[in-house]
C-alpha cells in the first residue's frame, strides 16, 4: 500500500513539474512578442530619428523630423501593439480569413469576395492625392519595418494568436488600409436588411400596421404610401423568412440594430463659461478585445494631432490639434439599394436592363481554405452592383424564381479618395478648410462635427445617391433593377450635404437622429439611427446658459432613459396601485412589488439597482407578445423594443391598438391585459435566470459590457485571460449608450457602445480628456491590455495633450528609430 501511495505522489509532482514547465514555456514564448518600448531599431526607409514616447497610459506620442517619418512611425507602433488585429482586419477585407480559420469562415470570405472590397481598395490607391500616397506609403514602411524586427529578433511570431494559427504575414500595402476603411462602411451598413425585413413585412401586414412595427423617424415630411411588395413581384413567396443567422465573431455583416451610432456635439463660445469652444465625441462601435479605438499623438509639420486612430489607417479619425476639433457619428445616409434583376431564361449569364439583356461582368475567384482543396467562386456583376446570395440577410426570401439581388453601394467604388479626406481633414486648421478638405469622402457616410477657435459646425460627409423622384420604391424596399427610374443617377452635390454652421442657439450636435427634413429624393435617409437619445440631450444642453468641459462629460456618461420615462406611464397606466395588496408568494404579489419599484425610478440605468432590469425585461416581453402572433417567424428578426412602435400602441395611432388582440384567442384583449402578460411573463424570466427577490436585482449583472477576443473568446480556459467583461450602467436609448445583445441568449448583455470618449476644451486644450474602453496593446500579458477599461467603466478620462513633457513624465518608454546604415 505504501509502495502505491508513493508512485501516487511521484506521479502527481510529476505532473505539477509538468504543467509548470508547459506553462512556463508557454508564457516565455508568448511573451517573446511583447514589445520593448525603450528600445532604439536601426530601420531603413526613415531620413531621420523618430522618437515614439509612450506615456504612462501608452499613448504613443510621435516625434520625427517631417510628416512622412511620422507615419512610418505611426505605422510602426500600430504593428508593434495590434499586429494581429490589424492583420485580421485586413484579411477580413481580402475574403482571406478561410486560410486560417477553414469552413467556418467559408460563408464569410464568399461575401467579401463577392463584394470585391479589397480589389476596389488596390484600384482606389492611385486615386489619392499625392500627399497621401506618400503617407500611405510611409505608413506601410513602418508596419513593415516591425515586421523585419520580428523576425530579426524572433519576437514571438509578432503576436501570441500567431502560434495557434499561421503566422505567414504579407507585407503591409497601402491599399490594406484603403481596405479597412471600406470594411468600417461595410460594417457601418444598414439599410440593405432593413430594405428585406421592410419587404418581408409589407408581404404580411398592412400598410399601416408596416409602419407600426417600422415606423418613420418623427418630423414634418409626408412620406410617399409605398406599393406593397407583392405588386411589384407578384410570384414572390410569402411568410417566406429562415429567421436570423447566427452571428460569428469574425464576420463584419452586422444585424441592423448594430448598423453604427454615435454621439458628438459642441458648443460655441458663447454657450461656453470659459469663452472657449468645446467637442464631446463617443463613436459608437462592437466592443472586442482590444478595442478597435487606438489613441495616438503625432507631430506634423503644422502642430500637433491627438485622438483616436483605427490600426491599419493612418489618420486620426477623431481627435484635435491645436486648432480645430472633429467628431463623429453615423449619418444613416441610405447610401445602399437592393435590387431584383431578371435572368434571361435562355441564358442565365445576362440580366435585363432598360436596353435588353446584357451579359454580367463575371470573373472567378479562389478561396483557398484549411485542411480541405480550394474552392473557385464564380463572381458577377451588373449595372447596379454586385450579385449576392440569397443567403445574405435572407434575401431569397423575396427574390422571385428567375431572379437574382444585386446591391448598389457607395462604397463599392473603383476611385474611393475617403482616406485622402481624412488626411486633409486632420492636417486642417480651420472649418472652412476641413469642410473642403472633406469633399472627396465617399464611405461610411458621417456626420462631421467642428469645433475651431471660435466657431462650430456640422456636416454630412459622404457620398449620398441622386435618386429619380420617380423611382417606385424610393429606395425604401428592393426594386425592379430593369427600370430605369429605379437606377441610381450619380451623386448629389456635396454642397447639398446637410450643413449646419455656427446656429444662433450657439450648440450643434447628433446623436444619429434625423437631422433634416427634406422630401424625396434630397431626403438623405428614411431610417434614422436614433428618435431617443436625442431628447435627453436637448433637455441636458438646454438646462444650462453656458457649458463647461465637466457638462459635456456629465452628458457623455448620462444614464437617464428618455424613453423608460415616455413609455412607462403609457404601458402601466391602468396597472399601477389598482386593488388591494396580494397574498406573499403568489403571481399578483410579485407583480404588485415590480409596480411599486418602477413608480418611484427616474429612469436612470444604474448598474446598481433593479429597476433597469425589470423595465428592460417586460418592455421586451411586451413587443413579443404583441408582434409574435401577426408576424410568425419574422418576428424574431425584431430583437430590440422599438420605443416608437410601442407608443403607436398604446396611443392607438391609426388604430394601432389592434395589435394588442391575440388573433388565435376567441376573446378581445386590451393593451392592459398584454401589459399585465407582459410583466408577468417578464418577472418569470427573471426569476429563472437571476432572482425573485426584485430588491436585489442588479442590471450591471445582467448589462455586462463584453469586450471579447473574436478568435480567442470562446476557448475554455484562455478566454479567462482574454476577454474583458465589466458591469456597466446605460441602455439602448441613453446617451452612455450599452447596445444590448438583443434576441433570448443573454439578450442584456452590453455588446455595442463608445469605445473611444473624448471631450475637447479649446479654452485650455491641454485640459481636453479621452479614454478607450480597453487599453492600447493587442497582447493579453501587456499590462496595457485593459489598463483604460476600468477608467472607462467609471466615466474617468485620461489627458489629452500635446505637451511633450508632459508626455515624457513618467513615460512607459521610448522607442527609438534610427536610419539604418
Amino acid at each position: 500500500m505504501a509502495f502505491i501511495f508513493r508512485w501516487l505522489i511521484r506521479i502527481l509532482v510529476g505532473l505539477f513539474v509538468l504543467t509548470l514547465l508547459v506553462a512556463g514555456t508557454v508564457y516565455y514564448l508568448a511573451s517573446r512578442s511583447l514589445p520593448d518600448y525603450d528600445a532604439t531599431h536601426q530601420v531603413a526607409g526613415i531620413s531621420g530619428k523618430v522618437e515614439i514616447v509612450r506615456d504612462n497610459a501608452d499613448v504613443p506620442h510621435i516625434f520625427a523630423e517631417n510628416d512622412r517619418d511620422a507615419f512610418y512611425a505611426l505605422g510602426f507602433a500600430h504593428a508593434q501593439d495590434r499586429l494581429w488585429q490589424m492583420t485580421m482586419l485586413r484579411r477580413t477585407a481580402q475574403g482571406r480569413l478561410s486560410e486560417q480559420f477553414g469552413r467556418r469562415t467559408l460563408e464569410i470570405d464568399k461575401l467579401m469576395r463577392r463584394l470585391d472590397i479589397y480589389n476596389l481598395a488596390v484600384r482606389s490607391v492611385q486615386a489619392q492625392d499625392a500627399k497621401t500616397l506618400a503617407a500611405l506609403q510611409a505608413y506601410s514602411a513602418g508596419v513593415n519595418a516591425w515586421l523585419t524586427e520580428i523576425n530579426k529578433e524572433a519576437l514571438g511570431r509578432g503576436a501570441p494568436e500567431f502560434f495557434l494559427f499561421s503566422n505567414e504575414i504579407a507585407p503591409w500595402q497601402p491599399a490594406d488600409s484603403v481596405a479597412i476603411l471600406k470594411l468600417m462602411a461595410l460594417q457601418m451598413s444598414g439599410h440593405l436588411e432593413q430594405e428585406v425585413i421592410r419587404a418581408q413585412a409589407s408581404l404580411i401586414l398592412s400598410p399601416n400596421r408596416v409602419l407600426d412595427i417600422l415606423p418613420d423617424a418623427p418630423g414634418t415630411t409626408t412620406i410617399a404610401a409605398l406599393p406593397k411588395y407583392a405588386s411589384l413581384f407578384p410570384t414572390v413567396p410569402r411568410y417566406a423568412t429562415n429567421g436570423p443567422t447566427p452571428l460569428d465573431p469574425l464576420s463584419p455583416f452586422k444585424p441592423r440594430a448594430f448598423a453604427g451610432a454615435s454621439n458628438a456635439w459642441a458648443a460655441a463660445p458663447s454657450r461656453s463659461a470659459a469663452g472657449g469652444t468645446l467637442l464631446a465625441n463617443d463613436p459608437h462601435y462592437g466592443f472586442s478585445a482590444p478595442s478597435i479605438w487606438y489613441l495616438a499623438r503625432l507631430e506634423l509639420a503644422q502642430g500637433g494631432i491627438i485622438g483616436g486612430t483605427i490600426p491599419g489607417i493612418p489618420a486620426i479619425m477623431t481627435g484635435r490639434s491645436d486648432y480645430l476639433g472633429w467628431g463623429i457619428t453615423t449619418a444613416y445616409v441610405d447610401d445602399q439599394d437592393v435590387y431584383i434583376e431578371k435572368l434571361n431564361p435562355d441564358n442565365p449569364d445576362e440580366y435585363l436592363t432598360p436596353d435588353g439583356y446584357k451579359p454580367f461582368l463575371t470573373s472567378d475567384s479562389i478561396i483557398r481554405i484549411k485542411d480541405e482543396g480550394p474552392l473557385t467562386l464564380k463572381l458577377q456583376w451588373s449595372d447596379n452592383g454586385p450579385v449576392l446570395p440569397g443567403s445574405h440577410y435572407d434575401l431569397g426570401s423575396i427574390t422571385p424564381a428567375g431572379h437574382v439581388t444585386t446591391v448598389a453601394w457607395t462604397a463599392l467604388s473603383p476611385a474611393d479618395t475617403s482616406v485622402s479626406a481624412l488626411m486633409g481633414l486632420m492636417q486642417a486648421k480651420t472649418i472652412g478648410k476641413a469642410l473642403a478638405q472633406t469633399k472627396g469622402y465617399l464611405a461610411p457616410a458621417l456626420n462631421l462635427v467642428l469645433a475651431d477657435g471660435d466657431s462650430v459646425a456640422m456636416k454630412t460627409i459622404g457620398a449620398i445617391p441622386k435618386r429619380d423622384r420617380n423611382s417606385q420604391t424610393q429606395g425604401r424596399i428592393p426594386s425592379p433593377g430593369w427600370i430605369a427610374a429605379n437606377r441610381w443617377q450619380g451623386r448629389m452635390p456635396y454642397v447639398d450635404n446637410p450643413t449646419f454652421m455656427n446656429p444662433a442657439g450657439g450648440i450643434v450636435g447628433n446623436t444619429n437622429n434625423k437631422m433634416i427634413d427634406r422630401p424625396f429624393p434630397r431626403h438623405v435617409s428614411f431610417t434614422w439611427g436614433d428618435t431617443q437619445r436625442v431628447l435627453r440631450w436637448k433637455r441636458l444642453m438646454q438646462s444650462r446658459e453656458v457649458h463647461t468641459r465637466e457638462s459635456f462629460i456629465e452628458a457623455q456618461l448620462d444614464t437617464v432613459s428618455y424613453t423608460a420615462r415616455a413609455l412607462l406611464p403609457l404601458v402601466a397606466a391602468n396597472l399601477w396601485f389598482t386593488g388591494e395588496a396580494a397574498p406573499e408568494g403568489t403571481p399578483e404579489r410579485q407583480r404588485q412589488r415590480a409596480l411599486d419599484l418602477l413608480a418611484n425610478w427616474n429612469g436612470e440605468m444604474n448598474e446598481h439597482m433593479p429597476e433597469p432590469l425589470i423595465y428592460a425585461a417586460w418592455m421586451r416581453a411586451l413587443q413579443d407578445r404583441l408582434i409574435r402572433d401577426e408576424m410568425g417567424p419574422l418576428s424574431a428578426k425584431f430583437t430590440h423594443v422599438e420605443p416608437l412602435f410601442i407608443e403607436r400602441v398604446f396611443r392607438n395611432t391609426d388604430a394601432a391598438g389592434a395589435w394588442c388582440d391575440i388573433l388565435q384567442s376567441a376573446a378581445t384583449e386590451s393593451c392592459t391585459d398584454i401589459a399585465r402578460m407582459a410583466l408577468d411573463d417578464a418577472l418569470l424570466w427573471i426569476g429563472e435566470n437571476y432572482s425573485t427577490n426584485l430588491e436585489a436585482l442588479r442590471w450591471g449583472d445582467a448589462h455586462q459590457a463584453t469586450h471579447d477576443h473574436a478568435v480567442l473568446g470562446d476557448i475554455p480556459v484562455l478566454k479567462w485571460f482574454v476577454n474583458i467583461r465589466q458591469s456597466t450602467s446605460g441602455g439602448d436609448n441613453t446617451l452612455q449608450r450599452g447596445r444590448t445583445r438583443g434576441g433570448n441568449v443573454k439578450p442584456f448583455q452590453n455588446v455595442h457602445g463608445a469605445g473611444f470618449r473624448g471631450v475637447y476644451d479649446f479654452a485650455d486644450p491641454d485640459s481636453s480628456v479621452f479614454v478607450i474602453s480597453t487599453g492600447q496593446s493587442g497582447h493579453p500579458l501587456s499590462r496595457f491590455y485593459d489598463n483604460l477599461g476600468e477608467l472607462w467603466r467609471r466615466g474617468e478620462y485620461i489627458p489629452m495633450s500635446l505637451d511633450p513633457e508632459l508626455a515624457r513624465a513618467a513615460a512607459a518608454g521610448i522607442t527609438v528609430l534610427e536610419p539604418a546604415k
